[in-house]
């Protein structure tokens, strides 16, 4: 037994067994034989029994007997599917007992186990301690680090390894290229990998696309992706998505109908590229088509998020309900798209409800969750229920409270009149208040017209961002409103020496598959003195049951007849009336803003619903407003 606790196995020519050296003598009938317990831990590591195969391979340690590279591969694989991490340590300590020196295969095989436990430190020691180091050892360091992003460790490997004189390929420039956390950074390597003739590999211009996506320079995305003939799928999904999640929808729309003619066949993450396309845009009907093509996959549970999100950005909470209630599994994503989906529609207890549902679910809230519950409250003036759920969210949930939560309390303070509370949140925040925050007390000054704060909080606003034109236009609005036109002057001057100019407001209305758009002033859509003849009409039977123009919103200093005209060919009113000239009484009237909708068009939109026996859907950058026999979904509180 001597002799056989000192045999070192050497790899063996079939990867199901190896062939170490044993000896004449037969073994002890109560001791197993080196052979045999090699080929029982050969099987248990094939057959995934990780219990068996870890003791089998202590046994074998007992008497220093060694398997062969790919069954202790198959082991480690069976330590990742069950997340068996210290499991995985002691293969770890196996491989190199009793002066076993493993092959360099081998040794990249756990520097990627323990890169997928996220054990950096255990790979980094790992890797320090490796004799010879190939291409393969230095990706898998590099794409460990930039996954875990840490950028400077990442970038730092790839200069070494060039130092080092080993050439990378295209997984390490795909795995590097993610670390890239400047534009600079990503021009030099984008230069590097094209001398070394790598920007034609598939994986590296999908990198590409995708960094210089994350980064906001579709230009040079596209320039990737049109620089040579894509003949691969990978490609296409990098490019609609860069454009889908820039918030180019049209493109990313346009880009899919042009994959699919050159005959390329979608595949899950391409539906799903193609659903935040039509969320970006609000196009329900398209929305439905694409949900007619997943239909034909079994959807996985980030294309069934996606089709949740898109149909509760585009205001169908029907179809949502429909997709949450079918869901085979949900995680905290889908749970969070519901309650803010609930909550963006005008359902704010609803979406509290749901709240309770997924915590009685042993689903853990994230702090997406939370600002989703906060919305809610804030939503439907919920003041009591918003500061339990701020104050608890710690405690009960171990979510700190960031920006997003603070902003959403101070919204609904500001909402429901308490702007001293609201100052005082301000202060209690650890971190600085940013633009966001501050126009939202300018919003919350202008309903409850307090002109100082006001002021105090537009000048906050313009310290952060001098160009906003929207803080000029309402703070002109507060002074306006006040009838202090001199104050108006001033704020309309200094946005004229700045050369800041008002966004105009659009509406758009999607009618045949064809997106309209109104702008007021602008007269070229072809059917626009039809329309105006209309909304004439429409505005003139609106007053007959008691309808008046409320002037509070023209920000101009006009009188009478004029402060109505002003308010009468607003965007959304164009696009409601030429909904209602195209679209079928049984059809939704959806209409999308760029722009908050005015207390006066809200009021129209009501009459309209009523007196036409309509449903109008409109979506500003906040919420969705469902209007229906002369109610809003938002209570009048938003």
């Amino acid at each position: 037994m001597k002799a056989i606790s000192k045999l070192k196995c050497s790899t063996p020519t079939s990867p199901l067994r190896s062939s170490p050296y044993v000896p004449a003598t037969p073994a002890s009938p109560d001791i197993p034989s080196p052979s045999s317990l090699l080929d029982e831990f050969t099987k248990f590591c094939y057959q995934s029994d990780l219990p068996r195969a870890i003791k089998a391979m202590n046994a074998m340690q007992t008497l220093g007997i060694h398997a062969d590279c790919i069954t202790y591969s198959q082991l480690i694989k069976c330590c990742l599917a069950r997340r068996a991490v210290q499991q995985g340590k002691l293969v770890h300590q196996h491989v190199f007992s009793n002066g076993y020196q493993p092959k360099t295969f081998l040794i990249n095989t756990l520097l990627g186990m323990y890169a997928k436990f996220n054990l950096l430190n255990d790979a980094q020691s790992l890797f320090d301690k490796m004799t010879e180091r190939n291409v393969v050892s230095w990706t898998t360091m590099i794409s460990a680090y930039s996954n875990a992003k840490v950028n400077d460790k990442a970038l730092s490997f790839l200069v070494l390894m060039l130092r080092e004189g080993v050439r990378p390929n295209m997984y390490t420039y795909s795995s590097v290229l993610r670390a890239c956390d400047d534009l600079p950074n990503l021009r030099q390597l984008h230069c590097t990998i094209g001398k070394v003739g790598l920007d034609s590999d598939v994986f590296v211009r999908s990198a590409l696309i995708d960094i210089y996506a994350k980064w906001g320079e579709m230009q040079n995305a596209w320039r990737v992706f049109n620089d040579m003939e894509t003949g691969d799928v990978v490609v296409w999904n990098s490019i609609i998505g860069g454009y889908a999640q820039n918030s180019h929808g049209v493109e990313a729309l346009n880009l899919f109908k042009r994959m699919k003619r050159a005959g390329f066949p979608s595949n899950q993450p391409t539906l799903t590229s193609v659903l935040r396309g039509c969320t970006v845009l609000a196009l329900l009907e398209l929305g439905r088509q694409v949900h007619v093509h997943i239909l034909k996959y079994d959807p996985d549970l980030i294309l069934c998020n996606a089709l949740l999100d898109m149909y509760c950005k585009c205001g169908s909470l029907e179809d949502a309900n429909s997709v949450f209630a079918r869901m085979a599994e949900r995680d905290v994503i889908s749970w969070s798209t519901m309650i803010a989906g609930l909550a963006q529609n005008g359902h704010s207890r609803e979406a509290l409800q749901l709240f309770e549902l997924m915590k009685a679910s042993g689903t853990k809230p994230n702090y997406i969750t939370i600002v989703g519950v906060l919305f809610a409250c804030s939503h439907a003036g919920l003041v009591e229920d918003g500061w339990y759920y701020f104050r608890s969210m710690k405690h009960l949930f171990g979510i700190d409270p960031v920006r997003e939560h603070y902003g959403c309390m101070i919204d609904l303070l500001g909402r429901a009149g308490k702007l001293e509370d609201a100052i005082k949140l301000i202060n209690e925040m650890k971190s600085e208040p940013d633009a966001v925050i501050w126009r939202t007390v300018l919003s919350a000054c202008r309903v409850h017209r307090n002109v100082d704060l006001a002021a105090h909080a537009a000048n906050n606003i313009l310290k952060l961002d001098p160009q906003d034109a929207g803080t000029y236009i309402i703070l002109s609005n507060i002074y306006a409103n006040k009838q202090r036109w001199e104050d108006v002057a001033e704020v309309r001057e200094a946005m004229k020496n700045r050369g800041i100019r008002k966004e105009p407001g659009c509406s758009w209305v999607e009618v045949n598959k064809h997106v309209h758009a109104f702008i007021q002033g602008d007269c070229s859509h072809p059917q626009i003195d039809e329309i105006r003849r209309q909304l004439n009409r429409l505005i003139h039977r609106l007053m007959q049951v008691g309808y008046i123009p409320d002037t509070n919103f023209v920000l101009q200093d006009f009188e009478g007849e004029q402060m109505e005209d002003s308010l009468r060919f607003h965007g959304e009113k164009l696009a409601i009336v030429f909904g209602l000239m195209s679209l079928s009484k049984e059809s939704t009237i959806r209409i999308r803003k760029n722009l908050r909708i005015c207390g006066d068009c809200h009021l129209f939109a009501k009459l309209v619903a009523k007196m036409e026996h309509r449903v109008i859907v409109i979506r500003d950058p906040i919420r969705y407003h469902h209007f229906r026999d002369g109610f809003c979904s938002c209570g009048d509180y938003w």
